[in-house]
């Protein structure tokens, strides 16, 4: 029986091709209209067996309210994947360029490809996911519109790419986190890499502390984003990314650090993914 994985967005979409890379073709998904309902389905052994959400893009940067979401759901992040962002201008078989009017998809697409859709004076329909605007462009057997949508979306619906990785920068990548609730997160074999958030008490150079104990230990740290505390007076934790070499020196690092810092938490202790060419 192949798993059930809460998604945000439509089938078509890159959230549901990152959960066919990490968990095989035959995944199903449970799509969900924003990240705050995926969270809340894959929390939900009812509704799903696991959950993939994006948290940073290597152009846009970090998906902050993801972070916060994360915090608050007590979900744990047990993988990575790193998913190229290959945009493909899409339309219905036989549509030609100069066929077109106007192009449909999310305004984060748009903006991507700006590059190739300032060659021509087409009108930019802005919409809310990129794979819906594929499945509308199908459903509605339109010849004057093309949509702007990754090849999953063209397989899904029929459409040809008439226009392959239309994106300004070559080089785009978006981060998705893996995420099973506690029971089911069970201690990974050859894990090198873990998140962690914690807060100091804002004294002057207690933050400086914390990464010098990092430092010390030969720890990579790859990731370091503030977040500020809700209902606090302009008060800030911090997420790190950690990137180790053996799981005991980790765990050393994480016993030096809980003398000095609050609320130290634990979010996910994973295998680093890999970025595909």
């Amino acid at each position: 029986m192949p798993q059930k994985i809460a998604i945000q967005g439509y089938e078509g979409s890159f959230h549901q091709l990152a959960a066919k890379k990490f968990y095989g073709n035959d995944t199903a998904v449970v799509c969900c209209a924003s990240f705050k309902e995926l969270v809340k389905a894959a929390a939900d052994r009812k509704a799903s067996d696991a959950g993939i959400m994006a948290i940073e893009n290597s152009i846009a940067g970090s998906i902050l309210p993801n972070y916060n979401l994360l915090l608050r759901s007590g979900l744990k992040i047990t993988g990575e994947i790193y998913l190229p962002i290959r945009q493909h201008l899409l339309v219905n078989p036989g549509v030609k360029l100069s066929d077109i009017r106007e192009v449909h998809s999310h305004p984060m697409a748009i903006q991507q490809c700006l590059g190739f859709l300032d060659k021509f004076n087409w009108k930019l329909v802005e919409t809310e996911d990129t794979a819906l605007s594929a499945r509308h462009i199908h459903q509605h057997k339109n010849r004057h519109a093309a949509a702007i949508a990754g090849k999953l979306a063209a397989e899904m619906f029929g459409l040809e790419v008439l226009a392959p990785n239309i994106q300004t920068q070559k080089h785009n990548y978006t981060r998705f986190l893996v995420l099973q609730r506690p029971e089911n997160a069970a201690k990974i074999a050859g894990a090198n890499k873990a998140s962690v958030n914690f807060s100091t008490d804002h004294s002057k150079g207690s933050l400086a502390r914390v990464l010098t104990k990092i430092a010390a230990a030969g720890i990579n740290l790859s990731k370091l984003q503030s977040m500020p505390i809700p209902g606090s007076d302009f008060k800030y934790s911090f997420h790190v990314d950690m990137e180790f070499d053996e799981r005991e020196q980790f765990d050393r690092t994480i016993s030096a650090m809980e003398s000095i810092t609050e609320g130290l938490a634990v979010l996910g202790i994973y295998k680093k993914g890999k970025t595909e060419k």
